[in-house]
């Protein structure tokens, strides 16, 4: 009997799942993301009340059509239940979500797999264990339909960047592996053939930034919008993702976080860099001020976004537009 009502929840799980696996622009032709990223949670400790109240706050003022965190969302044990803390928030309020891993999720003896085992059986969960010939636990897709007709218009990628340095003698973190670069690459090549050539308007979502963080930040730091409190914490290794987007043509901004100290972002090669902002409470070094988030707006049938931080209590930062803000900036540096 007791395995029999498991396999009704399963079941049950899986169908509520499977009613919200289409994104899809409304009718306003408007797509909304929000990135909480480095929420840091420890259940039971009061300086993560400040994390759920954010969330709270957020979803209800924003009404996003789908969140995505962006890693280092649980900190100690007890971690299913400390992660049922965090997504019951987004799951009772019925938007669908998504999940990508940071260096700090696994450190709590539960693997990578075991999470992905656990958050996919959610309610209203996107996320994806993936391809398991690639590195990590968690490289997928999600395609975002348009408002009227059943046809991609969007894509978003997301990644599992990893951890820790896998060579002792190299740096301190992880970076994005060849087979991951490649599959994005062939990916991204059938999306395009898909639309008779053209590429589809995409954005990418990972934990650690890409070493061109660092060199958009060596050569254009007067441009950057928002804060830079900290250097740029990436692999050393350079494996050529960001070189794969922008030969693919469609990848127009990334979002990452991991640096608590970082919520800026700026345009390298005709591709937006950013971070989220620290969505977590004093469980971890912060020092920008308030908690918040990074708010995400697709158009659909253009190649353009918007985006800005939230703050906790509602203030909105750094507004920047895609392609514009840092074209115009561009044209009065000259």
């Amino acid at each position: 009997m007791r395995n029999f009502i498991l396999f009704l929840l399963i079941l049950f799980s899986i169908s509520v799942n499977a009613q919200h696996k289409s994104l899809s622009f409304n009718n306003n032709g408007k797509f909304k993301i929000i990135q909480f990223t480095d929420i840091h949670y420890k259940k039971n400790v009061p300086e993560s009340a400040v994390a759920l109240k954010l969330i709270s706050e957020v979803l209800d003022a924003e009404k996003p059509d789908l969140v995505v965190f962006t890693g280092d969302v649980i900190y100690a044990k007890p971690v299913k239940e400390g992660l049922d803390d965090i997504f019951n928030l987004v799951i009772k309020r019925k938007i669908p979500w998504a999940y990508v891993f940071g260096n700090h999720d696994d450190e709590h003896e539960t693997s990578r797999q075991e999470l992905m085992d656990f958050v996919t059986l959610k309610p209203y969960c996107l996320a994806q264990a993936g391809d398991k010939s690639l590195n990590g636990v968690g490289n997928y897709i999600l395609e975002v339909k348009g408002a009227s007709e059943d046809k991609v218009k969007s894509v978003l990628y997301f990644f599992d960047s990893g951890a820790y340095t896998p060579i002792k003698e190299v740096g301190t973190y992880d970076w994005l592996a060849f087979n991951q670069v490649e599959w994005y690459r062939a990916q991204s090549a059938a999306y395009t053939k898909q639309n008779a050539g053209v590429p589809y308007p995409a954005l990418a979502f990972f934990h650690i930034p890409l070493v061109e963080y660092s060199m958009m930040k060596a050569e254009k730091y007067d441009q950057l919008i928002g804060s830079r409190d900290e250097k740029e914490c990436h692999g050393k290794m350079n494996t050529g993702m960001f070189a794969a987007m922008r030969e693919a043509g469609d990848v127009m901004g990334t979002f990452v976080g991991h640096d608590h100290d970082n919520d800026y972002i700026g345009e390298y090669y005709n591709i937006y860099l950013a971070y989220g902002r620290y969505s977590g409470g004093n469980t971890e070094y912060n020092n920008l001020g308030k908690n918040g988030c990074r708010v995400i707006e697709l158009e659909e049938g253009k190649r353009t976004f918007s985006t800005y931080i939230r703050l906790l209590g509602g203030d909105k930062l750094y507004p920047v537009t895609y392609p514009d803000t840092f074209a115009k900036k561009a044209e009065v540096k000259q």
